[in-house]
């Protein structure tokens, strides 16, 4: 499922991050990559230990753990801590798969990437190219959204940034390890939720309809769940 979550940060938040990170010193970003993708990656990166990249990564984690549509769709166990990337001109990150297991710097845990995320900070009108392009069994989809916004897809798609042309692009990119592992069943379970909502607003969330669906809900995510 690639899913378009809308209203991650408002404009303030944004703003911030974007002081922020305007006046931030940048690393090459194959710091993270590994073997394959440091060949096609040409990037500017936040140090991990960056006081910017901690405090604009706690703005974030707060900011996801709020929004439902997130939550409904990631199902989160394990959350890799925020990452910040720049794309000045010239730069791109050719086509690459995330690592399957990352390790998060400093500590013993390790995150299962089922689902990549990335959150733009720049708006679509700043800058040409840098666009996200994710290859699945239908074709490559194309995402550029605007600043506080993020999309969500499987971290087992092939995807690639595009050459970015003029301006700078600035996004946030993540991992998650869900509850659900299978991008089929959280699909499944996430639009389920969505319909379980309409209808608990056209008639009542004590409905007896709703109730059952809730409960449908609920057994497929206990058959489902790893925790």
């Amino acid at each position: 499922m690639i899913l378009h979550v809308p209203n991650v940060l408002n404009e303030q938040q944004v703003a911030h991050c974007r002081d922020a990170m305007q006046h931030a010193t940048w690393v090459d970003g194959r710091v993270t990559a590994g073997y394959q993708s440091a060949s096609v990656k040409d990037n500017c990166q936040l140090p991990e230990d960056s006081k910017e990249a901690h405090e604009l990564g706690d703005t974030i984690v707060a900011a996801r753990e709020r929004h439902p549509m997130f939550i409904s769709a990631a199902l989160p166990l394990r959350v890799f801590p925020p990452l910040f990337n720049r794309y000045d001109p010239g730069m791109s990150f050719g086509s690459h798969l995330d690592n399957s297991i990352r390790q998060i710097t400093g500590t013993p845990y390790r995150v299962r990437t089922d689902i990549s995320v990335t959150l733009f900070l720049s708006q679509p009108d700043e800058y040409d190219g840098g666009e996200l392009v994710i290859d699945d069994l239908y074709g490559a989809h194309t995402v550029k959204l605007p600043a506080g916004e993020m999309v969500l897809y499987p971290a087992s798609s092939l995807h690639h940034v595009t050459a970015v042309t003029r301006g700078t692009r600035f996004a946030s990119f993540f991992w998650i390890q869900s509850m659900v592992r299978d991008d089929s069943q959280r699909t499944q379970l996430f639009e389920l939720d969505m319909a379980i909502n309409q209808v608990s607003q056209a008639l009542s969330q004590l409905h007896p309809a709703v109730v059952a669906l809730t409960n449908c809900y609920h057994n497929l995510l206990r058959r489902y769940a790893e925790v």
